[in-house]
């Protein structure tokens, strides 16, 4: 009984302190949105507990960083495992490990998806022939080409492809991964929640 209380509690603990994450991120977005006594309140609780995960460079492609992602992503499996803790009384390691790796894959499958999606888009600019020099595309491009760069380097082994190639490869071979990776993590997760231990 009070386990489940306690339980329940860090459950909570845990979606508010999501919550005032996802704020304190959206707030980056918009300058000067977290000034005043509030803001200072929310990036001391927030900040350091965001940066930790910042340090981390594989998190970074670009401008652009994913750490958010993941730290939101940690977040989200303590307050499923104390969730489950509250409702069944009991967390098995089967189920910890289980709620690990679907949130890692959430995260995972969030930036791949990301990823292919901005690919799409640099797809359909370039094929109607937009201002590729404009500096969206050129933001655009400094996340997509390490990746791209990596991927049309394994598919055609170091053979040079035009740029319009390289995209729509990219874009299918991150579609392949997401649908595919997602399918592999679904019955890993299955198998791990059916773990007796």
């Amino acid at each position: 009984m009070v386990l489940s209380i306690v339980a329940r509690f860090l459950s909570a603990a845990a979606s508010i302190y999501m919550i005032m994450c996802t704020v304190r991120i959206l707030m980056t977005w918009v300058p000067g949105m977290d000034t005043g006594r509030g803001g200072e309140l929310l990036r001391s609780a927030t900040d350091p507990y965001l940066r930790y995960f910042s340090r981390f460079r594989l998190m970074r492609s670009g401008k652009f960083d994913f750490s958010p992602i993941v730290a939101l992503s940690v977040l989200a499996v303590a307050n499923q495992l104390f969730a489950t803790l509250a409702y069944t009384g009991r967390v098995t390691l089967g189920i910890a490990l289980g709620l690990v790796v679907g949130a890692a894959w959430s995260a995972v499958a969030f930036i791949i998806s990301f990823v292919a999606l901005c690919a799409l888009i640099r797809v359909i600019a370039y094929a109607a022939r937009w201002n590729s020099l404009h500096p969206l595309w050129m933001v655009v491009d400094s996340m997509l080409n390490p990746v791209l760069y990596r991927i049309n380097r394994t598919i055609y082994r170091g053979r040079i492809v035009n740029y319009l190639q390289g995209l729509v490869t990219g874009f299918i071979v991150l579609m392949a991964l997401r649908i595919a990776g997602g399918s592999l993590v679904t019955l890993i997760v299955r198998l791990l929640d059916r773990l007796p231990i």
